[in-house]
């Protein structure tokens, strides 16, 4: 007599001469991309115009270290910046006054919707709108003035241009996240006696994280790529020592492959420590944790072991 439990049961499947499925479309894919790779790099070694003898020769001049120290120093106090406003036009947006709401509804439309080169351009340009900036009480004294031209230097331009337009992304990533937390938890917390500060500090912020910490990293790199776009107000970051230097030898395409290269190891070095920032602040949600190299390498190799027959299984 069959039992219950012997109706319900799946029915067994015999494995043991189960084939591997084949993907000959996959095999023709990777032979052409073998193919291109192996162009690629045979046009590098042998194409003379790419000069690896300057490139080599320029990579580690002082110069451009002055260049590289300049757009380091620029994205770090851009991003900064960033941040800051972010936190409090996120603030702002997320606010119940609804002029705060407005206002800060209309940065974001007004940073977000123009480019941030144009936006470069007009604080480099202020004087031309305001010969002189002062300082005092709205439509009151003045308590202190200064000469435009003198105070927006080169640097606090690009520092303004690069560092407002971030805010304005980073508030739409800090709202996002902050948002992502269910409102439940503020409930639950409020109903524990917790204040709205611990509650933000201990619940809210810690899972809003999660969802902040990776734009945030992809915004640091954006940044500093977008660091370049300084070379127009003529500011000596790595992009425009570069140009400085290739105006003065016409060696060109070797001194774009130096800045390429810089760019590439920078951003490699950002790569890695957001990579370990998110598994850090990933801990707790292991579905969706980002995972090491290794990790990665150690999970396939798994998966791809066969799975035991009938025969090898232990009783």
């Amino acid at each position: 007599m069959t039992t219950a439990t012997e109706r319900h049961s799946p029915p067994e499947v015999d494995v043991a001469g189960a084939a591997r499925t084949r993907h000959p479309l996959r095999w023709v894919a990777s032979i052409i991309l073998l193919i291109l790779a192996a162009q690629l790099v045979s046009l590098l070694i042998t194409n003379p115009n790419f000069k690896w003898d300057v490139v080599g020769r320029y990579f580690g001049a002082q110069v451009i270290g002055a260049g590289i120290i300049t757009t380091l120093y620029l994205t770090v106090i851009a991003m900064a910046v960033g941040v800051v406003g972010g936190v409090l036009v996120a603030m702002g947006r997320l606010s119940q006054n609804p002029i705060a709401r407005i206002v800060s509804g209309l940065y974001v439309w007004f940073f977000r919707g123009t480019p941030v080169l144009v936006q470069l351009v007009l604080w480099y340009n202020l004087s031309a709108l305001m010969p002189r900036i002062s300082f005092g009480i709205p439509f009151g004294p003045e308590f202190l003035t200064a000469d435009t031209n003198q105070l927006i230097t080169p640097l606090l331009a690009a520092i303004l241009g690069l560092g407002l337009n971030e805010a304005a992304y980073m508030a739409e990533i800090i709202r996002g996240g902050l948002m992502s937390v269910d409102p439940g938890q503020t409930e639950a917390a409020s109903a524990l006696g917790m204040s709205r500060g611990r509650t933000f500090r201990r619940i809210i912020l810690p899972q809003a994280m999660r969802f902040i910490v990776p734009p945030t990293g992809s915004q640091v790199i954006s940044m500093l790529k977008a660091t370049s776009l300084v070379s127009v107000i003529a500011l000596a970051d790595l992009l425009y020592t570069v140009q400085a230097i290739y105006n003065r030898t016409f060696q060109t395409i070797p001194l774009l492959i130096v800045a390429c290269v810089w760019y590439l190891v920078i951003t490699s070095v950002l790569y890695v420590g957001q990579s370990f920032i998110e598994r850090h602040y990933a801990r707790g949600a292991t579905r969706n944790a980002p995972q090491s190299f290794w990790s990665f390498l150690l999970f396939r190799r798994r998966q791809a072991a066969p799975a035991p027959t009938r025969e090898e299984t232990p009783s």
